[in-house]
Order: C-alpha cells, then sequence, then structure tokens
C-alpha cells in the first residue's frame, strides 16, 4: 500500500512540474510574442498590428538540433524579392526532428557582418515549408540566432519565433529568398502566419 501512495505522489510531481515547466514556456513565448508585435517596424499601427497572427504555441517545435560547421570561404549569391542578389555563407547545418520527421536546414552569415579574423555573431535561417502559400507567407519565413547560441555542436531553434520578412507586409524591400536546399517537405506549423493584406506605402 505505501508503495503504491509513493508512486501515486511521484507521478503526481512529475505532471505537476512538466505543467509548469509548459506554463512558463507558454508565458515566455506570449512575452515574445507581444514584444514583437508591439514593436513591428513595419507594421506600425494599432489596426494594422491587430492582423498579426501566429500558430498556437507548441513546445514541440522547439528543438534541440545538431550543429555541424562548414568552413564556406567561397560563399555564394542569394536572390532577394527585388531581384537584388546578396552575398552569404553558408556557416552550417542543423539537424533535428520535429513529431517524427527528420529535417536538415543550413545556416548562413550574411557577408556584410563576416570577418575571418573574429567571428561575428549574426546567423541566418531561411527557409521554406508546406505551408507557404495557404497559412503562412508564400516567400517563406525567417529564423535568427547567434554563433554564441551554439554550445557543444549544439543549438536551440525554435520555430514558434519564425517570422515574416518585411515584404510580406509592403513593397520595396529587398527580402532573401531562401534557396532551394532550405525548403522542407514538412509542415511547419508554427510561428507567424500569412499576413491578410498588403500595407500601402513604399519603403526601402
Amino acid at each position: 500500500m505505501l508503495k503504491n501512495i509513493i508512486y501515486v505522489f511521484v507521478l503526481l510531481c512529475c505532471i505537476n512540474t512538466t505543467s509548469t515547466a509548459q506554463k512558463s514556456y507558454s508565458d515566455s513565448l506570449q512575452a515574445y510574442r507581444f514584444k514583437y508585435v508591439n514593436t513591428h517596424e513595419v507594421v506600425k499601427t494599432l489596426d494594422d498590428r491587430k492582423l498579426l497572427t501566429f500558430f498556437d504555441a507548441d513546445s514541440n517545435y522547439r528543438v534541440v538540433a545538431t550543429f555541424t560547421k562548414i568552413d564556406d570561404k567561397i560563399g555564394f549569391k542569394m536572390p532577394t524579392s527585388a531581384k537584388s542578389i546578396q552575398q552569404y555563407y553558408r556557416y552550417g547545418k542543423i539537424s533535428f526532428t520535429i513529431n517524427g520527421t527528420a529535417l536538415e536546414l543550413f545556416v548562413y552569415q550574411p557577408k556584410d557582418v563576416v570577418s575571418f579574423d573574429e567571428e561575428e555573431d549574426l546567423l541566418f535561417i531561411p527557409f521554406f515549408d508546406l505551408t507557404n502559400g495557404s497559412d503562412t507567407y508564400e516567400g517563406g519565413r525567417y529564423i535568427d540566432i547567434s554563433s554564441k547560441d551554439i554550445v557543444n555542436n549544439t543549438v536551440v531553434i525554435d520555430f514558434n519565433k519564425a517570422y515574416n520578412p518585411y515584404c510580406c507586409y509592403t513593397s520595396g524591400y529587398h527580402c532573401p529568398i531562401p534557396p532551394k536546399e532550405n525548403s522542407l517537405n514538412f509542415a511547419m506549423k508554427a510561428g507567424e502566419k500569412k499576413y491578410p493584406h498588403h500595407i500601402g506605402g513604399k519603403v526601402q
């Protein structure tokens, strides 16, 4: 009898700990999204910001990815929505699993911040997935990380924080188009959804 009581107590403690962790993560993500919406550089009016929408928070889309470094000193040209070209380097590749599906994405570093004598922080993960054009922006979405986030060849990637390029909202921006190598055969139902209308005015 005592053994059963101890088992139930331990089980309840585990359930409570898991529930607390999930609530803490949900609260953290809600705070992140609140700041994202209220400091958006393109979607500025209250009425427009009300139209920013997201998939429900799901911790399954927050993954610990294995990072593999790539020594790329040549780089490549990434086209943009404005038909201009931006130079990037392949910084590495991340491998991870979501809901039993194994996935990979390249991590890029903009040429403008690269110094081979001193490693810079800014890293960029643009990607396509199977939600584009329906639930999400047809031009793909972005994830930003820092090289400091990579520890012991692992990095936490939270697709609940995937966001839209500025081109999703208005014209005038040069938004990098995700390379084909970063097209996922997977519906990434996390992060920011498609914006419902075009905001007038051009910006550069």
